[in-house]
């Protein structure tokens, strides 16, 4: 099909054609795919190749370049055949067309279409028959084939016992469902699958042996022995390709007081040799009947064929339907038209995916019928269906039953005009049918699949020691290789789906093992998963799971590692070589503490003095920023200065702070490492809008916060500004640029509050006189010492002082480098004009004419 420019191809399964429209996807695209059946429909606009049910293709093939229909022979079948033998008939591609069947098919191909070219393709395995072994007995790889789903059960279960488990197929199983089964199967997790007949067409598996349970079976009509071809259709699943397969029978399968169950040699030897009796007849029903009445087309229906090679159809369910509902008048009185006749016809083809029957089938279409008269059904009514059949508690047979009535939703939704919102309602019956899927799935393997039980029940009963525990890559601890649970960090987690009593032979099995999945999981870390440490949280930790815990040593920059408790049982070797590598990796990490660990070796210092020693205490014990007036600066005399200096220390107008450490870096590790339990702002960015807790790094700056040397930066050019307008202007006032402030996002009324705490005070703007011209002049700032650091001890004199009396006290004169700035006993504050500038002003004055 792909070799043409669009196609399609019939199927005679949904499960099929949605796994080749997956293959046809991969190679053209899936624009250019659509996948049709009688519940799922995706047609993209642009769409040339096609893969549907045989009931959903176009009849005479649509008008496509390429035609297929897959299992032609399936025109023999009773209650499909009909729609098999009008598309082998009618379905043309206007290049190729193409029937695939089986070698039985022939003699009527040859004679219904003399023109047909008839390839054949070998098999290039043999098919051999292996007689009958018991279950307990047989081998790998093994398909179990039943007729009913209690026998599906018992056997599944019985494998569950001997050999740990077993994939469940059956044709009541959701496609969904069965291709997880399927996969279950196909990955090695079991080794057997149980199936129905289902199997025996349309599943591709690695299977190496089929096993018969009986060889009879319901064909709808009578319980009747299987024909040589339907052995061959389900034994032909053993052997891929060039692998030999195998079949037989299970031992004890015929019953109680009935003849052992077993082939005929007549029948191995047409399963072995493909030789098989040819298809003589086809089923065939009149597919254009007229809806003059509903009389009529059920006489049209009747019609028997005029080739000798097609036969009468049975009476099929849609059929058997539309019979019984004609015959009542609530329902044929409806039926007035040929409109209403035809749409009534399609309603009775709704398949019967509960496997009812027509009696009970056909008061479903009835309820159905009596909206659809009247036009559409509406969308609340089958949103309230599906969402009522959605529910995915209850035992397997609830859920089987359930997902039967979601497939019936599903084809009235995919119908073009039965339902209201008809994509809303399709895409929320597909969603219920996943997710009852999914839940089938599960039930099915909780029922029949618990090899991990198994091993663990056979390791136990002799000693847990002898079992094979190993320690995977991903961390999952496995016994024999069933996984019991897995390691977080160095701490054994039981597998939380384990019941009860699993869980305790799970703890056994691993505790007997702990030293040595230990041991083995530290050599994994010390040789190859170091990089995937990480700090946080005052502790060492991969996957968020503690490795070692950090405990507070001199300081933030010397934690000291703990292990945790869950090492306790590691041998004394790798306990050292572990803690060993870990203080390795650790020393890397705090590469971003280095300057607080040089303000560590500089306390240290005997020459350093004890007033220097103190503040460097004071800056590592805050982690490198301290408030200028808890500095004690005032006991440090001018000459130890350059010490902190050297060290890193900064010396501001408002803190005394180590620059190094106000970067994301460093605050990111202080705060993992436990020592900083401040907020965090993880980018340090210069200015942030205001907090609820002042980030560690940041000062208050009016409804915003700025980081602590942006804020000096600031304080500094305010400080150059001061010492420029006192030379050239005599001190009256100063103008301060805020265009710094703003480009760090800093508004302007956070700015005149931010320097209100390094003294800065700003004036009133000042206007031109009348008949001036011009810009107004800057607006004059002004600067009074707020600091106390520095303040000479004084003896008490007369009253007590107040804020204001304090405030008008000459303060001594500080160093330049502090304030990066004059000298800060100069006052540019001036008296008001009506008010004579005498006493201490004028003293003030005085000197900073004098400098």
């Amino acid at each position: 099909m792909c070799g043409h420019s669009s196609g399609v191809i019939g199927f005679p399964l949904r499960l099929l054609a949605r796994e080749v429209y997956d293959k046809v996807c991969r190679i053209k695209g899936e624009a250019t795919c659509a996948l049709i059946t009688g519940e799922e429909r995706i047609e993209p606009p642009h769409a040339r190749y096609f893969l549907c049910t045989a009931e959903a293709m176009p009849r005479n093939g649509g008008g496509q370049a390429f035609v297929a229909l897959d299992e032609a022979q399936l025109g023999a079948d009773r209650e499909r055949g009909h729609i098999f033998t009008d598309r082998l008939l009618h379905a043309r591609g206007r290049e190729e067309t193409m029937l695939l069947g089986s070698a039985t098919l022939e003699p009527i191909v040859r004679a219904m279409l003399p023109g047909a070219s008839i390839e054949q393709r070998p098999r290039f395995s043999t098919l051999s028959h292996a007689g009958a072994a018991k279950l307990s007995r047989l081998p790998p790889r093994s398909a179990i084939v039943a007729f009913s789903v209690e026998q599906v059960y018992q056997v599944a279960e019985l494998l569950r016992r001997f050999r740990g488990g077993a994939a469940v197929v059956m044709g009541a199983l959701s496609p969904q469902t069965r291709n997880r089964q399927v996969e279950l199967f196909q990955s090695g997790e079991v080794d057997y699958i149980v199936a129905t007949d289902a199997i025996g067409m349309g599943l591709n598996l690695d299977v190496r042996h089929v096993a018969f349970a009986s060889l009879s079976k319901f064909d709808g009509v009578r319980q009747r022995r299987l024909t040589p071809a339907e052995m061959a259709q389900i034994a032909g699943r053993a052997g891929r390709h060039q692998t030999d397969g195998s079949f037989g029978v299970l031992s004890g399968g015929g019953g109680r007081g009935s003849a052992p169950l077993e082939f005929s040699e007549e029948e191995i030897y047409a399963i072995e040799n493909h030789r098989f009796a040819p298809l003589t007849r086809l089923y065939w029903r009149n597919p254009e009947p007229r809806f003059d009445s509903l009389a009529r087309l059920i006489d049209d229906l009747a019609m028997r064929p005029e080739r000798e090679q097609l036969a009468a159809a049975p009476e099929a369910i849609d059929l058997a339907v539309l019979k019984r509902l004609a015959e009542q008048h609530d329902v044929s009185d409806s039926v007035t038209t040929p409109a209403l006749v035809r749409r009534f016809w399609e309603a009775c083809q709704l398949p019967d995916f509960r496997q009812l029957g027509p009696e009970a089938h056909s008061r479903f279409v009835a309820r159905l019928w009596a909206d659809l008269r009247h036009g559409h059904i509406g969308a609340d009514y089958v949103a309230a269906r599906v969402s009522e059949l959605g529910n995915t508690s209850g035992d397997i047979d609830t859920l089987q039953g359930r997902l039967s009535a979601i497939r019936s939703w599903a084809y009235i939704c995919q119908r073009p005009d039965w339902v209201l919102a008809r994509d809303e309602m399709a895409a929320r019956a597909r969603a219920a049918e996943a997710k009852l899927s999914d839940a089938l799935h599960g039930k099915l393997t909780e029922r029949f699949v618990n090899r991990r039980t198994a091993v663990l029940m056979r390791g136990m009963g002799k000693d847990a020691g002898l079992l094979r525990v190993n320690l995977e890559d991903d961390g999952r601890v496995t016994v024999e290789g069933q996984a019991i649970g897995h390691l977080e960090g160095f701490r054994f987690v039981v597998d939380p789906d384990a019941g009860q009593e699993d869980r305790k032979l799970m703890l056994a099995a691993a505790e007997k093992h702990m030293a040595a999945l230990l041991a083995q999981k530290a050599e994994q870390l010390v040789t190859s998963e170091l990089g995937a440490l990480e700090i946080a949280e005052g502790a060492i930790r991969r996957d968020g799971q503690p490795v070692a815990m950090l405990e507070k040593g001199k300081t933030a920059a010397s934690p000291r590692i703990v292990m945790t408790k869950e090492l306790r049982p590691l041998d004394p070797v790798n306990a050292k070589r572990l803690g060993e590598a870990l203080q390795v990796w650790l020393d890397g990490q705090l590469a971003p503490l280095a300057p607080l660990k040089a303000l560590e070796e500089g306390a240290q210092d005997p020459d350093a003095g004890s007033e220097v020693r103190a503040l460097l205490l004071t800056l590592i014990d805050r982690n490198g920023t301290v408030r200028r007036e808890d500095a004690g600066l005032k006991h440090v005399a001018k000459e130890q200065r350059p010490l902190l200096r050297k060290l890193g220390v900064v010396i501001g107008s408002t803190d005394v702070y180590l620059p190094a450490l106000l970067k994301p870096a460093p605050r990111k590790l202080l705060k993992a490492l436990g020592a900083d339990p401040r907020e965090l702002h993880d980018s340090m960015a210069p200015v942030i809008e205001g907090a609820k807790h002042l980030p560690a790094g940041y000062r208050r700056a009016g409804k915003q916060a700025i980081r602590i040397d942006m804020a000096e930066k600031l304080f500094r050019a305010a400080h150059e500004q001061r010492a420029k307008a006192g030379k050239v202007a005599g001190g009256k006032g100063f103008p301060v640029d805020i265009a710094l402030a703003t480009s760090m996002g800093l508004s302007l009324e956070n700015f005149r509050s931010l320097m209100k705490d390094a003294g800065f005070r700003q004036g009133q703007e000042v206007t031109l006189p009348d008949g001036q011209y011009g810009p107004p002049p800057p607006v004059p700032w002004s600067w009074r010492p707020p600091r106390k650091d520095t303040a000479p001890e004084r003896p008490h004199r007369g009253p007590r002082k107040t804020e204001k009396t304090e405030a008008k006290g000459k303060f001594p004169p500080q160093d330049k480098r502090d304030a990066r700035g004059p000298r800060p006993d100069r006052r540019e504050a001036r008296p008001p004009a009506n008010q004579p500038a005498t006493g201490k002003a004028l003293a003030g004055l005085a000197d900073l004419f004098k400098n």
